[in-house]
């Protein structure tokens, strides 16, 4: 099926900075899986804080490794994306039900899911096309 819609074209500075912003949301999902999956005393220990089982540490730990793999492969990173906001929708749910602050704990998902969407609109003119800002 064709669409009417144009891919904006991409300039040189607007891809590094979707790159940017894409490596440093990889770079620190990367980091919350590992520790999901490794499973360190203070992970567990917040597990248990918000109520949750400790087993359930390695699977979150997984599904988030699979949602960085997808956002970082350039045919899966609008599925990625997606999928990113989910888990960090949930995040924001499990921090709203822990009490966190609201700047520093609760809204810190929906910080990284800005970065998220901002890094994938910047280095990808079909997100740009679907998605045009106007001035």
């Amino acid at each position: 099926m064709q669409t009417d819609t144009q891919a904006a074209p991409s300039s040189k500075a607007m891809l590094w900075t979707g790159r940017i912003l894409s490596g440093l949301v990889v770079l620190f999902m990367l980091f919350d899986s590992i520790l999901h999956i490794l499973r360190p005393a203070k992970v567990l220990e917040a597990f248990v804080r918000i109520g949750f089982s400790e087993k359930f540490s390695l699977v979150i730990g997984i599904v988030l490794l699979a949602c960085v793999i997808l956002y970082v492969i350039p045919r899966t990173s609008v599925l990625g994306a997606i999928l990113l906001t989910g888990y960090l929708g949930g995040a924001v749910s499990i921090n709203v039900r822990a009490g966190s602050p609201l700047f520093t704990g609760t809204l810190f998902p929906v910080y990284f899911g800005v970065l998220t969407w901002g890094g994938l609109f910047f280095r990808d003119a079909r997100l740009r096309a679907l998605i045009p800002l106007r001035k």
